[in-house]
């Protein structure tokens, strides 16, 4: 009886295998060898599941957004402190979201070349915006945060700020400790 195998597992094999060279050495490192060596896979199966480089970059973009959703919306229980758990897990903190982080920042320069990708940060973007916005809405029912706010415009300065400083973390500028006392300070100031 032929083996079952699983496609999308593999196709996530293959694309955490993207991510992880992305981190390490730049997207400019990424290629259907370097990738199948990473993922202990033929070059032959890379081929298989994706035909191009762009293909392969295109489908990694999709994954890398489902991991930081996935850890948003873990951290979120509602209220001020879950707004506040969602945005840390936005920060490079931990070797997950710092691989995620610096893997995010590669493809927003490929997204400046590449519409596609473009096209799926944009959407990710709004998402994430979305459901930030979502959060400040909760914590303003709960009464932990002032009703006058428009969810929508502290969402955006939100992850504005959260982008920024976890560059400035990765850059070496912030600690992690320095980082969330500025997210810390910010939403205080947001409380009634």
């Amino acid at each position: 009886m032929p083996k079952r195998v699983d496609h999308e597992q593999r196709r996530r094999l293959i694309a955490d295998a993207v991510r992880h060279i992305a981190a390490d050495r730049g997207l400019e490192a990424v290629s259907l060898g370097e990738v199948a060596a990473a993922a202990g896979i033929s070059k032959g199966l890379v081929q298989h599941y994706f035909p191009s480089r762009d293909a392969m970059l295109r489908y990694a973009t999709g994954t890398l957004r489902d991991q930081v959703d996935n850890r948003v919306r873990t951290e979120f229980a509602g209220g001020l402190t879950g707004l506040r758990a969602a945005l840390v897990a936005l920060l490079p903190l931990t070797d997950e979201s710092r691989t995620d982080a610096l893997v995010a920042n590669a493809f927003t320069v490929r997204a400046l070349k590449d519409p596609e990708i473009a096209d799926r940060f944009r959407v990710g973007h709004s998402q994430l915006r979305d459901a930030v916005a979502a959060m400040v809405t909760f914590a303003q029912a709960d009464g932990d945060l002032r009703a006058k706010l428009d969810p929508i415009q502290e969402a955006d300065l939100l992850l504005a700020l959260v982008v920024g400083l976890g560059d400035a973390v990765l850059l070496g500028h912030r600690t992690p400790a320095e980082a969330t006392s500025l997210l810390d300070h910010h939403l205080s100031r947001l409380k009634p």
